[in-house]
């Protein structure tokens, strides 16, 4: 599109500039009231309710469930059980791991381990702060946390009869592989214990110090080794594959009981040291407030005006949902475990993160991210390319300084793209263009390294039949359509980064390799097919199919995979027949039966109208394609019902996993009214918002966003205007968005 092109250019020049102004202050409104951190967890959201803070290392929350796909943060709303307390969670992912350093007070009974149960309406929770009451066991508990401390705070009922459990034998779905390799345990004195955990799950090599520092003296120790008690318990150091776990008694008292875990991705010096730094204290209520006052302020990074109490609460609790990960996973003195296993030193200024969910997040959590947090968006960037110099290859799904392999393609150079797009990149951009290439590329040297670990899934085949064959051979290896349309985008940014470095022999490589997506286009069904050896398509084909990790389709079937190409648009579009077929398409896309095929059909695909399927990634820009038709408003109608009907304020109000801020991020941009369908083009899609007005402070002073006529039925724009100027298209840049100015959006209930 003409307007498009002519965007893109506005964006490159604009940008240039408004870098160097600086935004304007402005009050900060209380914006925390409006998070509810159990929407989510609930339904198959996989978030946590607990105590945390913004990108922070520790996630002090229940765990109440163990075992299967629901435990995947160790926290379930229908669960009225909680195992204990532990510091690390992920949030909203498909996968679990973590759990480490799990605490839980009781009284009475002689189980080596107590379980306790819990009334839902017991149960608080606000942004850095948890609270429920455990029925069976007599405990009232609060928590709350710093970046690298969890605090708690337990209040007995029976003053006689106070004691903690530290089980450090638990795990989260254990029933996935995840398991205890070792324990390293040692009483310091008679208040504070410290230790170096390891499990292996889906992070292959994990390792977690700690140490417990309680307000009072223990007045007793039970120890028990594969649930069997020993008498020798005190002042001991010990080193076991087993299974242990304590029991700390502790005085009469009808005072609280406060208890501080410091971790360490190194080791205990590093929890100490942590301690020292962050919460030498003992006063709850003000670390509370601390953390209330960090969210708060984190919150009031976007202000927003609306007169719908449910999408203030959306939109703010989607917000808080977009600052829990990725987390920041290194020591006070800058000392972190890197990719390649060993100990580094953060040079001045960096900061190591891990849990990058990218293929989800490179959508639409980064782009935000760039809006919100420009400078936190390029420290993040620059971790990434840390990752490659330590590991020889970026980061996929990084978790606790391991490599995944989870998902599609090498979705890390999108994030990186649309930095380097945006001017946001920091560093040598050959070194960020040579760590594209080599990680787009088949690794002998890292299968043969990884072999026998779960960081071998990094290292598939795909690539090398995309490399040999110009497309990926559905009989040799599942899920072929959508790594082949995946690498198409994710060459066409390493072309981008490439360009952007100078280096135009790899630019020119890269940017031939983004066209293999029209290998998949099969004109007689108008899907993207699977192709097999021979150059045939996969016959028979039904393009209703999916069998999870099976099929030629990635978490989804042909339906939810023919409309990514977001970086060719254009030619897209002249590919399948121009706008009115590419309308056509995504009508029935929209409209025809939500019916899917297969026994093994992925429980990904969730949040269906028609075939689109909301629940899971893959489908999250397609609505916005209505921009490159001549009947936007087909689009605004979709994200009006996606946006009411699959965000709620209610614990299931997720309609698939949150997976890292990536289905909240979606709801942060498209009820602002806009989302960009394509990190590495600096450019917006208008869609429908859901709020009044919104206030985001930019780098150029203020970006307002101003709507006309909002109502429940004015679900269609009928003008738009950027600084006073009608907008001939529904796109503007991310330029004229980081200047500063305002966009005024007005609707109508009647549609062109």
């Amino acid at each position: 599109m003409k307007t498009k092109l002519f965007l893109l250019s506005v964006a490159v020049m604009g940008l240039a500039t408004s870098c160097q102004q600086k935004p304007e202050s402005q009050p900060l409104a209380d914006e925390i009231q409006y998070v509810d951190p159990f929407i989510g967890t609930g339904f198959h959201g996989h978030t946590f309710p607990g105590a945390t803070r913004p990108y922070a290392m520790v996630q002090l929350s229940p765990d109440t469930h163990i075992m299967g796909w629901d435990a995947s943060s160790g926290y379930h709303y229908d669960d009225h059980q909680i195992y204990g307390f532990s510091h690390t969670h992920l949030s909203g992912t498909g996968i679990g791991d973590l759990g480490d350093i799990m605490l839980l007070p009781f009284s009475g009974g002689d189980s080596i381990k107590p379980v306790a149960t819990f009334k839902k309406e017991t149960e608080k929770a606000t942004p850095g702060y948890y609270a429920v009451r455990l029925e069976n066991l007599g405990v009232n508990v609060e928590l709350t946390s710093t970046d690298r401390v969890g605090f708690h705070r337990y209040t007995f009922d029976n003053p006689k009869d106070r004691r903690v459990m530290l089980d450090l034998g638990h795990v989260l779905q254990p029933n996935w592989g995840h398991k205890l390799v070792s324990n390293d345990y040692q009483l310091v004195n008679d208040s504070t214990v410290e230790g170096t955990f390891k499990t292996q799950g889906w992070a292959h090599f994990h390792s977690v110090s700690y140490r417990v520092t309680f307000s009072e003296p223990m007045t007793k120790i039970y120890q028990y080794i594969d649930g069997k008690l020993r008498s020798d318990s005190l002042f001991l150091k010990l080193h076991s594959e087993k299974d242990l776990k304590f029991h700390y008694r502790f005085k009469e008292s009808d005072k609280p009981l406060l208890v501080k875990v410091a971790l360490s991705p190194v080791d205990v010096e590093g929890a100490e040291k942590n301690m020292e730094a962050e919460l030498p204290g003992w006063d709850f209520d003000q670390v509370r407030a601390e953390s209330a006052d960090i969210w708060n302020k984190a919150l009031n990074k976007i202000q927003i005006e609306t007169n719908d109490p449910v999408v203030k609460k959306n939109f703010y609790t989607a917000l808080y949902h977009t600052m829990i990960a990725p987390f920041a996973y290194q020591d006070v003195d800058g000392r972190y475990w890197g990719m390649d296993k060993k100990v580094h030193t953060a040079a001045s200024g960096y900061t190591n993160y891990t849990a990058f969910s990218l293929w989800d997040t490179f959508r639409a959590l980064h782009p935000l991210m760039t809006i919100i947090n420009s400078s936190l968006a390029s420290d993040m960037g620059n971790a990434l390319v840390q990752g490659y110099m330590e590991g020889t290859i970026l980061p996929k799904w990084p978790l606790a300084s391991n490599y995944t392999g989870c998902m599609v393609g090498y979705p890390a150079v999108s994030v990186l793209a649309d930095l380097v797009a945006k001017d946001l990149a920091k560093g040598d951009l050959n070194l960020w263009a040579e760590a594209g290439a080599r990680s787009s590329v088949y690794r002998a040297d890292l299968a043969e390294k990884f072999k026998d670990t779960r960081e071998l899934d990094l290292i598939t085949r795909h690539v090398y039949y995309k490399d040999k064959f110009g497309f990926v051979p559905a009989d040799s290896i599942p899920e072929s359509v959508s790594w082949g349309l995946e690498m198409a985008y994710y060459d066409w940014c390493i072309a981008q980064i490439a360009a952007k470095a100078g280096n135009d022999t790899l630019a020119k490589a890269y940017q031939e390799k983004a066209a293999y997506y029209k290998r998949y286009l099969d004109p007689e069904t108008k899907l993207m097919r699977g192709v097999m050896a021979d150059g045939s398509f996969r016959t028979p084909f039904n393009p209703r199919y999916s069998s999870h990790m099976k099929s030629d389709y990635t978490e989804g079937n042909a339906f939810q995979w023919s409309f990514f190409v977001p970086h060719d648009m254009d030619n897209f579009i002249a590919e399948i027949g121009g706008k009115k077929e590419l309308e056509t398409r995504l009508d029935t896309l929209f409209t025809t039966s939500s019916q899917i095929d297969g026994a093994e059909a992925s429980g990904d695909i969730t949040g269906l109208i028609g075939q689109y399927a909301h629940g899971n990634e893959p489908s999250h820009h397609m609505a916005y394609l209505y921009n490159w038709t001549d009947a936007p408003w087909k689009g605004a109608e979709r994200l009006d019902f996606i946006m009411r009907n699959f965000y709620t304020n209610q614990p299931d109000g997720i309609i698939g996993n949150e997976d890292c801020g990536q289905m909240s991020a979606w709801y942060v941009l498209s009820a602002l009214g806009f989302y960009q369908v394509c990190p590495g083009i600096p450019v917006y899609a208008i869609g429908r918002p859901m709020i009044d007005k919104a206030t985001i402070p930019v780098s150029g002073g203020k970006f307002l966003i101003i709507v006309k006529n909002n109502a429940p039925e004015n679900k269609y724009v009928k003008e738009a205007k950027l600084n006073g100027k009608v907008l001939d298209t529904l796109f503007f840049s991310h330029a004229d968005l980081v200047k500063g100015g305002t966009l005024e959006i007005e609707m109508t209930a009647i549609h062109p």
